[in-house]
Parts: C-alpha cells; sequence; structure tokens
C-alpha cells in the first residue's frame, strides 16, 4: 500500500537524478538526505535522541504511544530546555487504531486573574510585554502529560520519568543545534538569577559536547513521577512558582493553579487531494493550515511541479489570505465566537482564491467573511506496535519561555502570554483566566490505509510548514521523509511581500519569483527559520510502522528494540 501511495520521487526539476520508481530510490541518486526509519514495532521521532530513544524504551517494556510521548517529552524538557520543559503548554493529536477515533488534547494554559489590561496599563505597559513575569501564563503541560496518561497510558505513570529524571541527574553531552541556540540566548539567561544559576554553568552557556546537569530539574520531576499534577498545581512546586513570581511583582495565585484543568477537544479537518487532514481547533493556529490547503486545492499544483515558481507562488499567496484570517479571527473560544467552520469551508476557500493574481504578488491581502460559510515548538511523534499514533507539539514560547526560572526547580516560565493584545476590539485580548493566541499545533492525515501524525515546529511557521508538508506528500508523491526535507518558505508575519525560501530551491525559481513581486531573503540549506519537523506513519493494511526526522534538528527516529522485548519478559518470569 505504502509502496504503491509515496512514489520515490515525482518529476520535479529539483531532484535531477528522480525516476519516479515507486519499488525504492533510484540507485543513481535519490532526494532525500536519511532513509525513513521502518519497523514492526513501535517508533518514536523527535528532535533530540536521547528523547527518542527513551520513548522507544518505553515501548518496549509495553508502553502505548502516549506512554512513549510523555517519557520523550519529559526527556526533550532536560536536552532542550530552551524549548520545552514542565513550565510550558502542550497540544496532542491521538489516533486510536482499533477504533479509529481521532482525540484532540489542549493542555494550553491560561492568564491569571488578576492580570488584567488595566493592571497592565498601569504598570506602564501600552502592549502585551514579551518577556519577565508579566508575559506568564499557567503551564499546562503536567496536567496535559496526566490528561494523556489517564486515557491512552498502560504503563505506570512513574515508570515514563524515569529516563528523564537519570539524564537530569547524571548530565547528558549538549548538541550541536542546542549549543547553538543556548549560546544566543545567554544574554536573556543572564537578566534572572535563577536562570543564570542553573543555565549558564560556570557563567557561559555549555559548549557542543559538554555535559550539562540539572538536579534541580531532576528533583522537580522525581516529585511529579511520584505524587501526579497535584505537586505542581497544589503542592510544593506550585508554591515556588508562586513564590518566584511574588518575587518579581507577579500576580498569580494558587487559585489560578489549583483550578486549571486541560481539555479534550474534537480536531478540526478538511479534505485534501483525497487526504483527510486534521489540525487543532482554537486557540491554535491549526485553521490556518486547513485554510491554506482549501485555497491550494483549487489550483492544480501536481501539475506545475514542485520546484515550479508557479506552485511556490500559489503557496505563498495562499498563506498571505489563510494568515490575514488567523490574525483577525483566531482566540479562545470560550471567550470570543470565532467562524472556524466558514474559514475551513471549501466555498470560503473558492472565493479566497480567486483573489489571487497568477503573475504578480499581493502585498496587501486583507482578512475575508468566513461567518457567513459556516456556524459556529518542540514536536515529537509516537507510533506503537498496534499503529496507535500520538502527535505531540509542547513549547515554553521563546527561547527558555519568559527568561523566568523557577527558584529551586530549574526550569523556565513560558511567555506565552505575549500573544495576547490589550486592543478591547480583538477577539485575543487578555482577560483573566483565558488562553491566547497558540502557534504549537500538531497534526495528522489520513487516506485509506495510510495514518501520518506529523508536525513542523517554528512559530507562525508551523501552519504554512504544514501545508506544504502534506501538499509534498498529496501533490507530489513524496514519502514521509521526503517531505520533511523538502525546501520550505516560511513568512514569520501578516503582512507584506518579503518572504524566507531555503536556496536549495532552484534560482530560476527564485528570480521568477521575484519577477511576480516576491521580496526574498534566501536562507541556507536546512534553514531552522523554516522549521524543523517529525513524522510517523502507519500502514493499516500490512501492520508496518514508518518514521522521519528532520536534518534541520539535532533529532532522529528510533524504533523500539523489539528483538530484546521478548527475552526483557522471560527475565521477569524467571526473577519473580
Amino acid at each position: 500500500m505504502v509502496a504503491a501511495m509515496f512514489l520515490t520521487l515525482a518529476s520535479a526539476a529539483l531532484y535531477s537524478s528522480a525516476t519516479g520508481n515507486s519499488r525504492g530510490p533510484n540507485l543513481r541518486g535519490r532526494s532525500q538526505g536519511r532513509s525513513m526509519v521502518i519497523s514492526k514495532g513501535g517508533i518514536v521521532a523527535s528532535e533530540q535522541p536521547l528523547a527518542s530513544q527513551a520513548g522507544a524504551e518505553i515501548l518496549a517494556e509495553g508502553g502505548s504511544a502516549a506512554d512513549a510521548a510523555i517519557a520523550a517529552n519529559a526527556v526533550v524538557g532536560v536536552t532542550e530546555p530552551m524549548m520545552n520543559g514542565m513550565g510550558g503548554d502542550l497540544f496532542v493529536v491521538e489516533w486510536n487504531s482499533k477504533t479509529g477515533q481521532i482525540s484532540g488534547l489542549n493542555a494550553s494554559g491560561w492568564a491569571p486573574e488578576k492580570l488584567t489590561p488595566q493592571f497592565l496599563r498601569e504598570k506602564g505597559f501600552s502592549r502585551m510585554p514579551g518577556l519577565g513575569i508579566y508575559a506568564v501564563t499557567v503551564p499546562g503541560v503536567v496536567k496535559g502529560w496526566w490528561a494523556l496518561h489517564q486515557k491512552f497510558g498502560r504503563l505506570p505513570w512513574a515508570e515514563l520519568f524515569r529516563p528523564a529524571i537519570y539524564i537530569a541527574e547524571h548530565g547528558f553531552p549538549v548538541a550541536e543545534w542546542d549549543a547553538a541556540y543556548w549560546n544566543a540566548l545567554k544574554p536573556k539567561l543572564e537578566a534572572n538569577a535563577n536562570a543564570r544559576r542553573v543555565y549558564l554553568p560556570g557563567g557561559d552557556a555549555p559548549k557542543v559536547g559538554q555535559v550539562f546537569r540539572n538536579p534541580e530539574y531532576a528533583r522537580a520531576l522525581s516529585l511529579v513521577a511520584k505524587n501526579g499534577p497535584d505537586v505542581f498545581y497544589n503542592g510544593a512546586i506550585g508554591k515556588a512558582v508562586l513564590k518566584t513570581s511574588g518575587e518579581l511583582g507577579g500576580v498569580m495565585t494558587a487559585e489560578d493553579l489549583r483550578d486549571y484543568e486541560p481539555e479534550w477537544v474534537r480536531p478540526i479537518s478538511t479534505t485534501y487531494r483525497g487526504w483527510k487532514v486534521y489540525e487543532m481547533p482554537p486557540n491554535s493556529q491549526g485553521m490556518a493550515a486547513l485554510e491554506m490547503l482549501n485555497i491550494m486545492d483549487r489550483f492544480p499544483l501536481d501539475s506545475y511541479g514542485f520546484a515550479s515558481a508557479k506552485a511556490f507562488h500559489i503557496k505563498i499567496e495562499a498563506q498571505k489570505l489563510a494568515y490575514t484570517d488567523l490574525r483577525r479571527y483566531v482566540g479562545d473560544p470560550r471567550f470570543a465566537r470565532i467562524p472556524v467552520a466558514g474559514i475551513i469551508s471549501k466555498q470560503y476557500a473558492a472565493e479566497r482564491a480567486a483573489q489571487i493574481n497568477m503573475s504578480h504578488a499581493n502585498c496587501r491581502a486583507e482578512p475575508g467573511n468566513p461567518a457567513r460559510y459556516g456556524s459556529d515548538t518542540m514536536y515529537l511523534a509516537a507510533v506503537d506496535k498496534n499503529g496507535n499514533i500520538v502527535s505531540l507539539i509542547q513549547s515554553l514560547y521563546s527561547g527558555f519561555g519568559s527568561g523566568v526560572v523557577v527558584d529551586g526547580y530549574g526550569f523556565a516560565l513560558q511567555n506565552r502570554g505575549a500573544l495576547f493584545v490589550l486592543d478591547p476590539k480583538s477577539p485575543d485580548v487578555l482577560a483573566p483566566h483565558k488562553r491566547p493566541f497558540h502557534t504549537i499545533i500538531p497534526a495528522f492525515m489520513e487516506k485509506g490505509d495510510v495514518h501520518i501524525g506529523f508536525g513542523i515546529m517554528g512559530g507562525l511557521n508551523q501552519a504554512q510548514a504544514h501545508a506544504q508538508y502534506v501538499s509534498d506528500i498529496a501533490d507530489y508523491g513524496m514519502n514521509i521523509q521526503q517531505a520533511m526535507e523538502a525546501p520550505r518558505f516560511t513568512k514569520m508575519n501578516f503582512s507584506g511581500c518579503d518572504v524566507e525560501i531555503e536556496d536549495r530551491v532552484p534560482v530560476q525559481v527564485r528570480n521568477e519569483l521575484t519577477a511576480m513581486g516576491h521580496k526574498l531573503r534566501v536562507l541556507g540549506d536546512f534553514a531552522s527559520d523554516v522549521g524543523g519537523g517529525q513524522a510517523v506513519m502507519h500502514d493499516s493494511a500490512t501492520g508496518v510502522n514508518y518514521a522521519a526526522s528532520d536534518p534541520r534538528k539535532d533529532g532522529e527516529a528510533i524504533p523500539e528494540p523489539v528483538f530484546n522485548s521478548a527475552a526483557r519478559g522471560r527475565s521477569r518470569k524467571r526473577a519473580r
């Protein structure tokens, strides 16, 4: 099934050596730098090999995809503290292979009760602060882990944190991409006493290969493993969060922490070239990815070819139209009426697509009126041997979040509140216990027997990267690894004709785009600006699993060590 569906490459000019052979790579050369990881057992793909390894070990112990995802996520919080950790938020899409049901988990936190526009204006702010204690919202990740485990976990809760605790206590060698990012964030860390003490050992950011330990975070993880989420929201860790906040003038209260709960939601979806594509509903940006796909669906992108100015032009213009709607309408649906059904409708996409000029870039895209059509930043993926898929994304928002590290527990608090606005007319205006606009989105797509959990990181990059990834598979027949590696563009704002694009897009194509009015900023071969991603895939017809990991990150897809599982089981029986 999979071999027939995913050609090793379509006839894109970018890949001059491709033959379209559906049985395997062209022996004269191929388009992708890595092969897919393929196994009858489970696989975990993350942006950190130690995290993937931890998840794979959990699978070998009999854990579910949810168990593996939690374990891997906990490890990434240790090894990539600038991106993740229990001070952040979490979103999950889970596909159940037995029932075919898709579940969405929104574990994004809310604003403190006393953090209001009036309070900030009295403090001298004319807009939401991007850093510091007033950008902090209640972290949702620990209760998110708990909710995911309660519904889909198999192993005991405490077992999932053993790898992360061990790595935090004993240390790990810092990877290449992380070391560069860490060093760039040194000034931010120097501004906070706890951040400086924990994350700048010896006064400097760790170098590539330097072993970094975080015993304070190991203690926090141990408490969560032993006591569950209550220790974070109503216990020792929560008290430390409040103490840290209070010392900096913050207004978070015990009630803000205690009353927070994540929410199970129904993912939103559309169809694209026969594929069903699922994203998370608001307060995330998932609807922008679906609107992009619906607009792109109005054009024969497959006939243009991947490496063509026409195809890139359509995708870039679709991004502008979708993102103007995103900016205008997204918010917390508990506080604002958001016309999601209209935004992701095919009729609305036809109206928006008609605005695209095939020969010239639109530098002044405006939001549409979708209401009449409806009523209404770490990523990892895991698949277990039964085919269950977890698509999980977690983030602190900016590097090291707010820059505030919790006293005694060694983790940073997110600055997701920076995405609120103070304009009372906006659906994303700051309000007590309201969730801000969220950029992080896990995704899922399926067609027939093929089911794919995927995600690509990078703030506002994510929705547009998702749409490009789906197109690479659906329009050009790429496999999940080829599509992950394929060159991408990104536009990290809501207006104008500026676009960032990787230099693997041929010069001729870039020149044609420039002639159309696109103002290109050319990036390197595998640029972090366009986001790094992961993917897993299950073929229901064969029971075989596949995984992909983006070379734009330090990560890896690691299969469950299935050949040791039976031996482990026999050893346990003998030990009893």
